[in-house]
């Protein structure tokens, strides 16, 4: 049985053959959207790729969705065709898929992206391309005019690479929204980033931005890690952290995302979610940097855990760590864990691959939750980013610390740092 016969949920989803030399899928799922012609257009805008490229589309609408919903579901697809008759770009084609009835118990942005990315991972193995990428984009983002040049060249250069994060930004001013919409996405943007590079900081390597928009897969690898999953909400992070361990991991800073700052209550937690509660009065928290300086107390002492691994008890387990993280391992037997890691490894680099792929960004986002939940509560982003600075975070070239450079006075400054950092970032491992 084939992959596709295992894992897609319907035949091949479009009847024309694609280009022998197809490169690139830019995978799209919109859900009731207003503006998917402004994110086809930014396509379209961006400079001619060298090799064909495919734009799939799948609008997409729970079978129980109110007859409102699908009624503008039927009219993007309308609009969406006819705006793509009127604008045929070279080697660069659109195809929309309409799925109006998807099972309720699963309907959502993972499934959506799943049916998408399988067809294109088929349309890719089909023209024998299987080293072919498979592009994630949403229906209300835009990118940067080289945005299909430099996914092509990135995987032209670096042939190993199986997956990548890509570099985003949302947009900080503009006429498109309110003031206070601008202002609340740039705190959030600037939790997510904050996040990531203090886990990184902390030690664990693995640690990558995960957003649904910016990211992109071979179409052998995909297959390999078992596609996309069926998840409604964080189905970016489950998907993305399945590829942070391989070899050649990377993240493509050479373009950039442009996702929506708008609020949207139709997912439980991310972008949406948080720009919404912003805008009717609520605080916007992170986690405490405790939290994390605790983290890094733990994974600096790798060495001690590899010599003590096979002889380790509960109670040794706690000597010398914090007790957010020693409480935190005794909910994970972590003694039982480390015996069967140096059980199973013979050298110091063994040890350590096998080691982050147990405590992997999934257990320690848990491990953050439980520090949150029982010793640090969650901080104003803006006191998050200045506080962490005492336990030596660095961002760019500066110590975060007021004798050392003057701090900005808003999330909007703080988060151009953090920006400027993530962009001049140098991969792992590429």
């Amino acid at each position: 049985m084939t992959y596709f016969e295992k894992h897609a949920l319907h035949p091949p989803l479009i009847p024309r053959a694609p280009e022998p030399d197809l490169a690139l899928v830019v995978t799209i799922p919109c859900h009731d959207e207003p503006d998917l012609p402004g994110t086809l257009a930014s396509l379209a805008a961006c400079v001619p790729p060298p090799k064909p490229v495919e734009v799939l589309v799948l609008i997409n609408s729970a079978g129980n969705a109110g007859d409102a919903v699908k009624k503008r579901n039927a009219d993007t697809l309308q609009q969406a065709k006819t705006w793509a008759k009127a604008h045929p770009s070279r080697n660069l084609r659109f195809y929309f898929l309409h799925f109006p009835d998807l099972p309720p118990k699963h309907a959502g942005v993972g499934l959506a992206r799943k049916i998408a990315m399988d067809e294109a991972a088929r349309r890719l193995v089909q023209t024998g391309n299987a080293r072919g990428v498979i592009a994630c984009l949403d229906a209300d983002s835009q990118v940067a005019p080289n945005y299909l040049q430099a996914l092509l060249a990135f995987f032209e250069q670096y042939p190993d690479c199986p997956a990548a994060g890509i570099y985003y930004e949302h947009p900080l001013e503009g006429e498109a929204f309110e003031p206070e919409v601008y202002a609340a996405i740039a705190r959030y943007e600037l939790h997510l980033r904050y996040y990531v590079q203090a886990l990184r900081w902390a030690g664990l390597p693995t640690a990558t931005q995960t957003v649904g928009s910016a990211m992109a897969v071979r179409a052998n690898a995909y297959q390999a890690q078992g596609g996309m999953n069926r998840r409604q909400a964080g189905e970016d992070f489950y998907f993305l952290h399945k590829f942070t361990p391989l070899a050649g991991f990377s993240e493509i800073t050479t373009t950039t995302v442009i996702p929506s700052p708008r609020m949207s209550h139709r997912v439980p937690f991310g972008t949406g979610k948080a720009v919404g509660e912003m805008l009717s009065g609520n605080a916007f928290l992170t986690y405490a940097p405790q939290t994390f300086n605790d983290l890094k107390v733990f994974l600096e002492n790798l060495d001690r855990w590899q010599s003590v691994g096979l002889t380790l008890s509960q109670a040794d387990t706690g000597v010398n760590l914090p007790p957010s993280i020693s409480t935190f391992l005794e909910t994970e037997r972590f003694p039982e864990k480390l015996r069967e890691i140096c059980a199973n490894t013979a050298s110091p680099e063994a040890f350590r691959k096998r080691f982050f792929r147990w405590f992997d960004p999934f257990l320690a986002m848990k491990y953050v939750h439980h520090a949150r939940d029982h010793f640090y509560p969650n901080v104003p982003v803006e006191e998050a980013v200045v506080l962490i600075g005492e336990y030596g975070l660095r961002i760019a070239d500066w110590a975060l610390q007021s004798e050392n450079i003057q701090l900005p006075a808003s999330a909007q400054k703080w988060l151009l740092l953090f920006r400027q950092s993530d962009k001049h970032r140098k991969p792992n491992n590429p």
